[in-house]
C-alpha cells in the first residue's frame, strides 16, 4: 500500500471499529490554525507526534514525581510516570475500542506544565502568582498554555481541540474555566480514560517508591486495599485495569464499588503516610525558598510581568533550579 493514501484508510478502519461514543479522528474540531493534513499519519498521530519531539516533554526526566530527585536510579520521575500513564490509558482506550492515538496524545501531554519539585513546587508557585494578582496556578491549565503559546518559541503546537481540552481536563482537582467548558466533566470518552489512568499510575508508583525509599514496609499497606486490589505492583494495576474495564459502559468510565472503595482507602493511606511523611515534608521549607528566590530573580528579569515569571519558573527542571539558585545566592563561588 502507497503511503499516500495511509491515512485515509486508517480512518476508514476508526470508523469501522471504534466504539459508537469513541471520537473518530474525521470528526475532530479541528486546530486553532489550519493545516494541510498528513498523508500517513491522522490528525491525533500528528498531535502524539508532536508532543513527544517537544522540549517540555523532554524537560520532565527532570522534574520531580513525589520523592526529591535522585532518590535512587528508580524512582519515578515526572516523565517515566507520563509513560506509565499514556500506558495504561492506552490498554484501558484498546479494550473499551476507544480511540487508542487520542488516549495517548492527551496522556504524554497531561504534564507539560508541571512544576520543578512536584506537587510542593505547585503549591509555591500558586501561592507566588496569586500574590502578584494573578488567579492562581495549576499544572493542567500550565500545560495546555505549553501546548498552545509557549512550545516552539511562542508557537506553540497547534494541536487538536480534543486533545487540548483533555490535557486541560485531566485533574479533577482543576477548577479554571476555559472557552465555557465545565472541566469536572471532561468533554471525551479518551480524556475520562486518561483521567482515570492517571490516578491508577500514581497511587501504584508514588505506594512502589515509598517502598523502594523505606519510607513504609509491605505490612504498613491497609489490609482491605491487598485483599481487593493485590499484594503487588504489577497485580494492583492488572486488577484496576481489569475492572474499570469490566464496570464501564457505552462511554461511561466506572470502577466497581469495591474497587472504588479501596482507590480512596488507598490514596487516603499515601496522603497520611507518604505525602505527609517526614522526609516529604522537610523538602517544603527548603522548595518554598529555591521557587521564592527564583521568582523574585525572575520577576526583576522580566519586567515585573508574573504571567512570564511563572512561565518560566515551571518549566525549569529540578536541577535547572538548583543550579540558578546557587548562581543567584552564591555569586562569588
Amino acid at each position: 500500500m502507497s503511503y499516500a493514501n495511509f491515512r485515509e484508510v486508517w480512518e476508514e478502519h476508526e470508523l469501522e471499529w471504534l466504539a459508537p461514543w469513541a471520537c473518530p479522528s474525521v470528526r475532530s474540531r479541528g486546530r486553532e490554525r489550519d493545516e494541510p493534513q498528513c498523508p500517513m499519519r491522522t490528525v491525533f498521530q500528528r498531535d502524539r507526534d508532536r508532543i513527544i519531539h517537544s522540549k517540555s516533554f523532554r524537560r520532565l526526566k527532570h522534574k520531580t514525581q513525589v520523592l526529591s530527585l535522585p532518590e535512587s536510579d528508580h524512582t519515578r520521575t515526572r516523565l517515566t510516570h507520563t509513560l506509565e500513564v499514556a500506558q495504561i490509558a492506552r490498554t484501558i482506550s484498546r479494550a473499551l475500542r476507544l480511540n487508542e492515538d487520542l488516549t495517548e496524545a492527551i496522556a504524554l501531554g497531561h504534564d507539560l506544565g508541571h512544576t520543578p519539585f512536584g506537587h510542593s513546587g505547585e503549591r509555591v508557585l500558586r501561592q507566588l502568582a496569586v500574590s502578584t494578582g494573578l488567579r492562581g496556578f495549576h499544572h493542567a491549565s500550565q500545560s495546555l498554555r505549553v501546548v498552545d503559546r509557549l512550545e516552539r518559541d511562542g508557537k506553540g503546537l497547534n494541536l487538536t481541540w480534543e486533545v487540548r481540552m483533555g490535557i486541560l481536563q485531566h485533574s479533577k482537582g482543576q477548577v479554571d474555566v476555559r472557552d465555557g467548558f465545565n472541566l469536572e466533566n471532561p468533554s471525551s470518552v479518551e480524556a475520562w480514560v486518561v483521567r482515570v489512568s492517571d490516578s491508577i499510575a500514581y497511587l501504584n508508583h508514588d505506594l512502589d517508591d515509598a517502598l523502594g525509599a523505606l519510607f513504609l514496609r509491605r505490612e504498613d499497606i491497609p489490609a482491605d486495599v491487598i485483599r481487593v486490589l493485590g499484594s503487588s505492583h504489577g497485580m494492583r494495576i492488572d486488577s484496576l485495569v481489569k475492572d474499570v474495564v469490566a464496570h464501564s459502559d457505552r462511554g461511561r468510565i466506572a470502577f466497581s464499588e469495591p474497587f472504588l472503595e479501596q482507590i480512596e482507602n488507598l490514596r487516603q493511606f499515601l496522603y497520611d503516610a507518604v505525602y505527609s511523611h517526614e522526609s516529604v515534608k522537610k523538602e517544603e521549607a527548603k522548595v518554598a525558598h529555591v521557587i521564592g528566590a527564583l521568582f523574585s530573580h525572575a520577576m526583576s528579569e522580566m519586567g515585573r510581568d508574573p504571567e512570564a515569571s511563572v512561565d518560566r519558573i515551571s518549566g525549569m527542571t529540578d536541577r535547572y533550579a538548583l543550579r540558578l539558585f546557587r548562581a543567584i545566592t552564591e555569586p562569588g563561588e
